[in-house]
């Protein structure tokens, strides 16, 4: 369970709202820091976290990652 930079940034760019709490929290937290510092760098940090947490929590994260994956 992967999503690609362009899902990420738009992600990190709009306002969608998710089923799974940690999920939308830890998007919360990933906008700011990708508000302050728009860089390929960060992108690719948030990235590289969205990737940690659908993978740990792939059980539960079956139906966000599913509407993430049509972006």
């Amino acid at each position: 369970m992967r999503i690609t930079l362009g899902q990420v940034k738009n992600v990190l760019t709009n306002n969608y709202t998710f089923r799974q709490l940690g999920f939308s929290l830890l998007t919360t937290r990933l906008k700011g820091i990708y508000t302050r510092d728009s860089s390929e760098a960060t992108l690719l940090r948030c990235a590289n976290e969205m990737n940690a947490f659908l993978e740990k929590y792939e059980i539960i994260m079956t139906e966000d990652y599913s509407f993430i994956s049509k972006l």
